[in-house]
């Protein structure tokens, strides 16, 4: 019995010992920032504590909630989340509620926002007053209505760049932009061995080209003397001249919190010197990365945790004094760009504005893409706007470079990327052509009758003219040619014409319409009229029974506003002579009926001249009365006034036709009669000159 207690003594007494040592070795690699390492070692020391005391108990739950950190660094999203979970369940919330601010992140990662959301609100109950945390929840309402609403750009992943590794921040390298350098943690002959951060190979710089056939060369390590080390290397950018290269190098030492730091080389010759490190950094353990110089070198904005900024990794800008040979003290760019999360990785578009990544603006998931608008002031941007998907998704995405208007890259660790652990990958995107047609319709003026048999004829600015006939129904419709390609192209403008058609006068009405600057898809319609040689039916104007003065009854009909149709025509056509010829019906005398039409055509010459100011000699009145009855159109039972399109019977309405419907049909009586009660305009000519005499 004494040699069984003693064993269990023992055994105990090792079991205590062995405990702290796992402890100790797991916070080692997580205070270092080895978060791979990390990860492991906190899942074996928290399987070995005993949940036996309280003590034990808050053991366990911190080394769960590092353990969810360190795998969330590592790119390990299920694990993260199942961690943060087991931190919850042991109540880790008491001693740090961010571990609820952490698995939300997680899900939204995963894009499960109803449980982002959940423990979203659990933070905010135990730290109601944090803007990032209240910022995030209302960015999941965004992120539905940005998914909803997707952006015309089309994405895909480069696979004969990537590899199963973590490959990122793709960056032009030639001054024909037909090559990129890009960070891999892919097998090199610099270095070897796993990364303890990552788990992955220690990041290089590669370099691939673009062939004329279109494809890409092998990847290969950039060539630059002492560039790529047994460290990270990565995130390299050129400035405008392609004389200078920055990048950010991090290093790796034993037992060591080290951050990153930014490098120089200068172009020398076809090559470049030695690099430099630039002393940016208040201290060895804080970072400086993600480089951006400006055209010349001569500033640079870069991300960086260094102490004055809003919380996480802000955005900072530096300038070089070449007299001085120093760099002047960052200043932080501010509440506009920067936010309590992170803003990392800025590039420049081709016009100047500030693409960056951030998890503090309202976004998808992790890391979204941000565009920020210059200005004057190279340290001061806009309030950024999210690009939206499918540029941004639940995953991180960031560094993004225009190649051209259209084209560039970006990083994405998004489902679709090679490999099984959907670590960071270079995607390309493009932005398609908007999609243009036309159509036109050729309508008599008055906008009734369609016009069959006319020819349009369109001409793009510095192109070609093209052209087509009207169908049936009076249309033209142009979108692409046999080719593939469009009639109707961006950014250009465009003339429009309807050349002369048999019965039609001669017409230089035009209309014009232009793409320019449209950054959407768009059908364009135009309608064109055209004069014709038969009488015009004007809109309806009425009189009292027996009457020549124009009827305006509040309510109903305005014979004024009816006769605005004829100004406008004669302001459209300033070399128009019109005769407005009224029309009676049928009933009373002959004679009768001839003088009232007189008086109420000069009723309507009256009111243009002396009310709309129409000069005189452009307008004839006459009173044809009853003598020329209107042609109306008979389709599928029912009379109409104007010709329609399809099958119709054209009738001519006399009195005799009229009459027989006069006993079964007072309706339709009353209103052939009121389609013969009519004032039409005849062009008498086209060559008005206000300047001679007429």
């Amino acid at each position: 019995m004494k040699n069984i207690l003693l064993s269990i003594s023992l055994l105990f007494s090792v079991v205590v010992l062995a405990q702290p040592a796992a402890v100790v070795k797991a916070d080692a690699a997580f205070k270092s920032g080895k978060y791979y390492e990390a990860a492991e070692l906190a899942v074996k020391a928290y399987e070995k504590i005993s949940p036996r005391n309280e003590r034990a108990l808050d053991l366990k739950s911190s080394l769960a909630y590092k353990a969810g950190y360190s795998f969330e660094k590592a790119f390990d999203t299920e694990k993260a989340i199942e961690w943060y979970q087991r931190a919850i369940d042991l109540r880790h919330y008491e001693e740090n509620p961010y571990v609820y601010f952490r698995i939300a992140n997680n899900y939204k990662k995963q894009g499960s926002y109803d449980k982002a959301r959940e423990n979203y609100e659990e933070f905010l109950t135990l730290v109601p007053i944090d803007k990032q945390a209240q910022n995030a929840l209302a960015s999941l309402e965004e992120a539905v209505v940005m998914k909803d609403n997707r952006t015309r750009y089309t994405v895909k992943s480069e696979t004969k760049i990537n590899d199963a590794g973590l490959d990122m921040a793709p960056s032009i390298s030639s001054r024909r932009g037909n090559a990129i350098v890009f960070g891999s943690t892919r097998s090199s002959s610099v270095s070897g061995g796993t990364d303890p951060i990552t788990g992955e190979g220690f990041f290089n710089i590669w370099e691939v080209e673009k062939e004329r056939s279109g494809n890409w060369t092998a990847p290969k390590l950039f060539e630059a003397d002492s560039l790529n080390t047994e460290h990270n290397e990565g995130t390299m950018v050129f400035d405008g001249r392609f004389r200078n290269i920055f990048f950010t190098r991090c290093p790796s030492v034993h037992k060591k919190a080290l951050g990153c730091q930014i490098w120089m080389a200068e172009k020398k010759g076809r090559s470049f010197g030695l690099p430099e490190k630039l002393p940016l950094a208040p201290s060895d353990t804080i970072s400086v990365g993600h480089p951006l110089p400006n055209e010349n070198g001569s500033a640079l904005i870069f991300s960086s945790d260094m102490p004055g900024g809003f919380g996480g990794r802000d955005l900072w800008y530096t300038e070089y004094d070449r007299r001085a040979k120093t760099w002047s003290k960052p200043e932080n760019l501010g509440a506009a760009v920067n936010t309590a999360g992170d803003e990392l990785f800025p590039t420049f578009a081709l016009n100047g504005d500030l693409f960056f990544a951030s998890n503090g603006h309202k976004g998808l998931g992790g890391l979204d893409i941000f565009r920020a608008k210059k200005s004057d002031d190279p340290k001061v941007f806009t309030a950024p706007e999210n690009l939206g998907t499918p540029l941004n998704s639940d995953a991180n995405d960031y560094h993004l470079i225009e190649m051209d208007e259209r084209n560039g890259f970006f990083t994405s660790n998004r489902s679709g990327s090679v490999g099984s652990k959907n670590l960071p990958d270079i995607w390309s995107y493009e932005l398609p052509p908007n999609i243009f047609d036309l159509k036109v319709i050729v309508t008599e003026v008055g906008g009734v009758s369609r016009i069959e048999g006319a020819t349009v004829e369109v001409t793009p600015e510095g192109g070609t003219a093209f052209t087509k006939v009207t169908n049936e129904n009076g249309e033209v419709f142009w979108d692409k040619k046999p080719d593939g390609t469009r009639f109707i192209n961006e950014e250009t403008d465009f003339v429009v014409k309807v050349l002369t058609t048999e019965g039609y006068h001669e017409s230089d009405n035009i209309e014009v319409f232009s793409t320019k600057e449209l950054k959407y898809d768009q059908n364009f319609i135009l309608e064109m009229n055209l004069l014709p040689k038969t009488p015009i039916v004007l809109p309806e104007v009425r009189y009292d029974l027996g009457s020549s003065v124009l009827q305006v009854k509040e309510g109903e009909i305005n014979s004024k506003d009816s006769l605005n149709y004829v100004y406008d025509l004669l302001q459209e056509y300033p070399g128009m002579v019109l005769k407005l010829v009224s029309h009676t019906d049928a009933r009373g005398s002959a004679r009768t009926n001839e003088r009232l039409a007189k008086a109420r055509a000069q009723s309507c010459v009256d009111y243009l001249v002396n009310e709309k100011g129409v000069d005189p000699k452009r307008l004839i009145p006459t009173g044809k009365g009853e003598n020329s009855p209107r042609i109306i159109y008979k389709q599928d039972g029912k009379y109409l006034p104007n010709k329609p399109s399809g099958e119709f019977e054209a009738i001519e309405l006399k009195e005799s036709f009229i009459n027989q419907f006069k006993s079964s049909d007072k309706e339709l009586f009353e209103q052939l009669h009121q389609y013969n009660r009519r004032t039409e305009a005849e062009v008498v000519r086209m060559d008005f000159n206000e300047s001679k005499s007429e």
